[in-house]
């Protein structure tokens, strides 16, 4: 099973599918590698995107400038980096990183 998730330092990289136009924003199961994450607002000139980043940043308690996104702008397959995350929500399904 690929992992959905790695650390890069203090840094986590997320490989998600994203799921736009959901009733409420959340994290769903892993499927080939990449963590679904439901996100309640319209894929339409990025609202979706904006949304996502927005909730990763609540989720792992980090300011919205602490999340990047690296790649998928207008995709549903995207890659995102959280720097120094001060929290891993258990739905998340991530493994603290080893000191």
């Amino acid at each position: 099973m690929v992992a959905h998730w790695r650390w890069d330092g203090e840094d986590l990289l997320l490989d998600l599918q994203g799921k736009p136009g959901a009733r409420r924003d959340g994290f769903g199961r892993v499927m080939a590698g990449r963590l679904q994450v439901q996100i309640a607002a319209a894929p339409e000139d990025g609202k979706a995107t904006a949304r996502l980043l927005v909730f990763l940043a609540e989720q792992f308690g980090v300011p919205r400038a602490a999340v990047e996104l690296r790649y998928g702008l207008a995709s549903p397959k995207k890659g995102v980096c959280i720097r120094a995350p001060r929290r891993l929500p258990a739905e998340a399904g991530i493994t603290p990183r080893s000191s």
